[in-house]
């Protein structure tokens, strides 16, 4: 397993830590962005709940795309990713118009499991919406079970996994999901 950075188990997995903006950019380049559609608003007036789950998932395509996980990949070996857990806070509203970015922060792995978490930062607003915690395995599509990793995505992870440790602020964790 590589080493993961120091997380922070939140004491209320209900109110996460403050993180600053500037913060969350110290991991680098957003792996996704988009502007968010008018047809995405709810009854408040604000993105849907459901929407989010859109966002990051579309990301998290890219950040498989990154671990050469990449569409292509699966079809000839006929895998795929699946979410095994995941957790998302819910932080400020996002609204209609506004455009958004996500960046993540990849935690451990093992010879299965990636645990990671992305950040949706408001661009528009200057300010983080929402964090979102996983627990991402790849899988062997011929029997529909966990598999382990392909060699050269698991070192691309390790790989992130070592540069996301480089931020100096612990993990915000709900302190539930480990590989």
């Amino acid at each position: 397993m590589a080493p993961g950075p120091a997380a922070l188990a939140l004491s209320s997995p209900v109110k996460p830590p403050k993180l600053s903006t500037a913060q969350i950019r110290e991991l680098g380049d957003p792996i996704y962005r988009t502007t968010i559609p008018d047809s995405w608003a709810d009854t408040n007036g604000h993105v849907n709940v459901r929407w989010y789950a859109v966002v990051y998932d579309d990301a998290g395509d890219v950040l498989h795309d990154l671990h050469g996980l990449t569409h292509a990949s699966h079809r000839a070996r006929n895998s795929g990713t699946m979410d095994l857990e995941h957790h998302t806070h819910f932080i400020s509203e996002v609204m209609p118009g506004e455009s958004v970015a996500v960046y993540v922060r990849a935690l451990e792995v093992n010879a299965k499991r990636l645990h990671y978490l992305m950040f949706l930062v408001n661009e528009t607003g200057d300010r983080l919406a929402s964090i979102f915690e996983c627990i991402n395995a790849f899988v062997d599509l011929n029997v529909r079970k966990t598999a382990p990793w392909p060699d050269e995505s698991r070192r691309l992870m390790e790989e992130m996994i070592s540069a996301s440790a480089q931020v100096e602020w612990p993990a915000p964790t709900t302190g539930v999901m480990s590989v």
